[in-house]
């Protein structure tokens, strides 16, 4: 299946990136390891279901250096939120931003400890603020909601591979579910923190202003190698030098389907692709299972994007429920956030060294 130029178009527009040409021409991800069986995307129910307090979320006090107040694990509200904005604007992501301190911020915060050369300890000190802090950019900013952010086409995504397979031969897209979701992906955000931010909005209204994490930031630059790490559950892009240029939290691998560690080369990118499920890679696949092919889309099994690796089958690639990122595991292969690994996309090339450690 060729995936539709409008749709790459849709893609990028919700991104918010400038359209590249692919590194790879053919947009099929074929016999990839994936989940036999993916749930509907529900972004508002992945989140927490408790929302972030409004109070502390006020876009003056969050936008405020005086907000910069020592934070670590457990803590929640206007601090966290700064730090996860400049953090994700300084390319070292904690998946989904919430307004909490959770485990995937804790790994941010030790990455770009690590790459300043500060101190190691996972939570936002005042040694860590001071470096963020050189960032005089607002953390959010006011932008108004263009029709093509909030007019869709929007689709409901069945459960099951089959199922999608369905949809996808009836020339549906696997697109957003809702302007919720599609904001929220676009702006790197769980829809319960864009709920809480724009509290009373008509999202689906365009023209209507809206209060977003300011994120929308170009790539550092090209990556010299990559660098998985399965414990500490993280991806590296690495300079000529050794040093991290970008890190991103990841769910990588199972019991069933474990990350084959080793030194391989990224052959190639494919943007926007199809995904061709064969149930014989998968250990969960159902007895009723057949080849299918699901249609691209940011609900497609595999996200917005494909890194290829010269391994064969495994690669690294975007995910319909953002919200799991760095707290599941996966078929074996190295899974992103959408606006991660369409980052990531953008700074590797055929070629480059891909090193997958425990």
């Amino acid at each position: 299946m060729r995936r539709s130029p409008a749709i790459t178009t849709l893609v990028a527009v919700f991104l918010g990136l400038a359209s590249i040409a692919c590194v790879a021409s053919d947009a099929s991800v074929a016999g990839t390891r994936l989940p036999a069986g993916a749930p509907r995307r529900s972004r508002t129910s992945a989140s927490s279901s408790i929302s972030p307090e409004k109070a502390s979320l006020d876009p003056a006090i969050v936008n405020d250096e005086a907000a910069s107040i020592p934070v670590r694990r457990g803590d929640r509200g206007a601090a966290v939120l700064r730090s996860q904005v400049l953090l994700a604007r300084a390319h070292f992501s904690c998946g989904e931003i919430d307004a909490r301190f959770g485990s995937n911020l804790e790994k941010a915060v030790a990455e770009f400890q690590k790459s300043r050369g500060l101190e190691e300890n996972g939570r936002v000190d005042a040694a860590t603020w001071q470096t963020l802090n050189e960032d005089r950019q607002p953390v959010l900013v006011k932008t108004p909601l263009a029709p093509e952010n909030v007019s869709g086409p929007f689709v409901a995504i069945p459960d099951g591979m089959m199922e999608k397979a369905k949809v996808s031969a009836m020339g549906f897209a696997m697109g957003f579910v809702s302007p919720l979701e599609a904001l929220s992906e676009k702006y790197h955000l769980s829809p319960s923190l864009m709920t809480a931010l724009n509290p009373g909005v008509s999202l689906d209204l365009p023209g209507a202003s809206v209060e977003v994490p300011n994120v929308l930031v170009p790539p550092p630059g090209p990556a010299a190698a990559i660098v998985v790490s399965k414990n500490r559950r993280v991806v590296e892009a690495l300079d000529r030098d050794g040093r991290i240029i970008a890190s991103y939290p990841a769910s990588i691998g199972s019991d069933h389907d474990p990350l084959p560690v080793g030194t391989w080369k990224i052959l190639g990118v494919s943007r926007n692709p199809a995904f061709h499920y064969d149930p014989k890679l998968f250990w969960n696949a159902k007895p009723t299972d057949e080849k299918a092919v699901i249609a691209p889309g940011p609900n497609n099994p595999v996200g917005v994007a494909w890194i290829d690796l010269s391994k064969a089958h495994y690669g690294i690639h975007g995910t319909p429920e953002p919200a799991t990122i760095g707290k599941t595991q996966s078929h074996g292969c190295i899974r992103l956030t959408n606006w991660d690994v369409w980052e990531l996309q953008q700074m590797v090339k055929p070629g480059t060294p891909a090193r997958l450690e425990n």
